[in-house]
């Protein structure tokens, strides 16, 4: 789970609309992950301290230094002594600023939160919790994966606040998002601070449903080949001489010790049947992600409709059962299966 070479997602350095656009996004993330190589998941807390804090101005930020500069030349040019109150006032602010905004992110604690799996195609939410372990509330703050937008959200003082960062679930499996960012611009957006966390969590993607009225499988018999006509579970329909392989469980046994004979109970009512999911069952012609698509379509409706089902898969095989736990399992199974 930790290990980089097996995630399919990966979380740079993406595009925010407050920092300097010079390079194109792939180039960004290669120019990012050179100067701030991976060092690989991290179980957390991850702790925000002074060396994984960035600083840097933003475009806005630029703006306004060239335009206090340039106030500067002008009041040296005709020596206006108010000229110079003005520019050391703004410049005095804007340092301020810069001070606000590295604070708002400073010694923040990030945290993996729990992740519930998602069908292929649709958005993986991963929560992030952060804490905020001193006396003033961060503003503004905001965690983005990479090409997605960011998720803004405010850390009360002392409290902790679930960020959930969400990125398409493009493939079946386990997905990892990688490295991602939290930053701010706050308070009046001279500035950009940032971080790059990169924690240990992952969130398990099932296959895509098959789409279309898809019939089940026939239904077997709970145990032999072919349906039993006339034997059920509900009702109960008399004695009759036991046989070999009947259930012990059938065994009248108050008529056994009336009369020292053998007797199975009957029932009548609708049989007792299972469904079974075979990976093999399916044309090999429809490829094996078609496949598991229509296993999960089976899986999702069998449930729905109260059946008892089971799994079977090259290798593995999971017994006919009902119940949320079970068709969790079983899509668990299909979104794995290699």
């Amino acid at each position: 789970m930790s290990n980089d070479a097996g995630r399919n997602a990966s979380i740079q350095f993406s595009s925010t609309s407050s920092f300097p656009s010079v390079a194109s996004p792939s180039l960004r993330e290669r120019i990012g992950d050179w100067i701030f190589p991976p060092k690989g998941p991290e179980i957390g807390p991850v702790v925000l301290g002074q060396r994984r804090v960035y600083i840097l101005p933003t475009g806005g930020g630029l703006m306004f230094g060239v335009t206090l500069l340039l106030m500067l030349i002008g009041s040296i040019n005709y020596n206006l002594s108010l000229g110079y109150v003005l520019v050391f006032l703004l410049a005095g602010n804007g340092m301020v600023s810069m001070l606000h905004t590295w604070r708002n992110l400073a010694r923040i604690a990030l945290r993996p939160g729990r992740t519930s799996p998602v069908f292929t195609g649709e958005l993986a939410g991963f929560r992030v919790q952060v804490e905020n372990p001193g006396s003033l509330p961060r503003t503004s703050l905001a965690v983005q994966l990479s090409g997605q937008q960011p998720e803004y959200f405010d850390a009360a003082a002392g409290g902790s606040q679930e960020v959930v960062a969400k990125t398409p679930a493009a493939m079946r499996g386990l997905l990892y998002p990688g490295r991602f960012r939290i930053f701010t611009t706050y308070p009046l957006g001279l500035f950009y601070a940032w971080a790059i966390v990169d924690l240990d969590m992952h969130c398990l993607i099932y296959p895509k449903p098959e789409p279309g009225n898809i019939s089940l499988p026939p239904a077997q018999a709970a145990s032999g080949e072919g349906s039993a006509a006339g034997a059920g579970e509900e009702d109960f329909a008399g004695l009759r001489t036991f046989r070999p392989g009947d259930s012990p469980r059938r065994i009248a046994w108050k008529a056994f010790a009336r009369s020292e004979v053998f007797l199975s109970k009957q029932f009548s009512g609708s049989a007792a049947v299972d469904l079974w999911l075979d990976f093999d069952d399916i044309p090999n012609a429809l490829g094996l992600e078609a496949k598991l698509s229509r296993l999960a379509r089976w899986v999702i409706e069998s449930e729905a409709a109260g059946l008892r089902y089971g799994l079977r898969l090259p290798g593995s095989e999971y017994d006919p059962d009902s119940g949320a736990l079970h068709r969790d399992r079983c899509l668990q199974a299909l979104a794995l299966f290699k």
